[in-house]
């Protein structure tokens, strides 16, 4: 498996794909295994254009599953780096279908050797309004890393690229919807965009969360090709780039913040020299990680999201 065509990746690396939207920032590395490449790696540097191009170029930045056995496994013991095969993805994928539709087998056949056939015949919605509602639900791939559960542009265990027919992720199981229930490229666009709306992932690794959007932002450049047979214009990726860098985000899942946020313990006492020193109060602020409400148009704090379903 080649990592993408360079110049694809050129074209899809842009400032507006690094953002944070939480710092202000860009995203940072988070991991120090590319630091003996070069300082400007180092886990709390921020992500640049022009340093992730090189390290594209140097074949130093490449999917999980082109990294070393050595790397894989020290990322795991160090951060918990889970991988999951694209078969068991497919199968819980399937799953929730199963409980959304009432029925099984929807988007595809799963077989004995752990592959599977794509379903042919149009998904049917029973109420009226299904398939839109289906579209609008959410879902959020926590941990995410490439978000294998969002889109499945390659095969996680042998990295051979997926045709469009046989992804298996939430997002590629929503698109399919798109195709089947829209005839003009005005709808198209329209239902297409309220799924990337729909869809959210947090990662820690900078790395890993710079993969899951270079994935969300091609599959929609595959899709957007495999049914009109041209590619889209800047503005259509440009505005996929933007939901893409609101809907996965990074974030240190034990507190809800930025890997460079230090909450304050609870138990611990700020002195009158510190009540009194902006600095220290600027330092010591936790930066709480914040997401956006598409449907309602409003931007929130995800740990607040947390509290409502407890």
């Amino acid at each position: 498996m080649k990592t993408e065509n360079l110049l694809d990746i050129k074209n899809i690396i842009s400032k507006n794909l690094l953002v944070d939207h939480s710092t202000g920032k860009n995203i940072v590395w988070a991991t120090n295994m590319y630091k003996k490449y070069d300082k400007k790696y180092e886990k709390n540097n921020q992500m640049y254009v022009e340093d992730i191009i090189k390290a594209f170029e140097d074949g130093i930045l490449v999917p999980r599953i082109l990294k070393s056995k050595d790397d894989q496994n020290k990322r795991t013991k160090s951060n918990a780096e889970v991988f999951t095969p694209s078969w068991v993805i497919n199968q819980m994928n399937n799953y929730c279908d199963e409980q959304w539709f009432g029925v099984k087998d929807i988007f595809n056949l799963e077989k004995d050797d752990n592959t599977w056939v794509p379903t042919t015949n149009k998904v049917v919605f029973l109420e009226k309004g299904g398939w839109q509602k289906y579209i609008d639900s959410k879902r959020i791939e926590i941990t995410c890393g490439e978000a294998p559960y969002i889109v499945s542009r390659y095969d996680v265990t042998t990295g051979k690229k997926l045709k469009i027919e046989d992804r298996i992720g939430i997002l590629d199981r929503k698109i399919r919807i798109v195709n089947e229930n829209t005839n003009t490229k005005r709808s198209w666009l329209q239902w297409t965009y309220r799924a990337f709306e729909s869809v959210y992932g947090y990662e820690f690794q900078g790395d890993s969360l710079l993969f899951a959007r270079i994935n969300l932002v091609q599959s929609f450049i595959d899709y957007y090709y495999s049914r009109f047979k041209e590619y889209p214009e800047k503005r259509m990726v440009d505005k996929v780039v933007t939901i893409v860098s609101w809907n996965f985000w990074q974030m240190n899942g034990l507190n809800d913040s930025s890997p460079t946020s230090k909450p304050i313990e609870k138990f611990e006492q700020l002195s009158l020299d510190d009540l009194f020193n902006e600095d220290t109060i600027k330092k010591d602020k936790p930066i709480y990680c914040k997401i956006k409400d598409w449907r309602n148009n409003i931007i929130i704090d995800y740990k607040n999201i947390k509290k409502e379903d407890d």
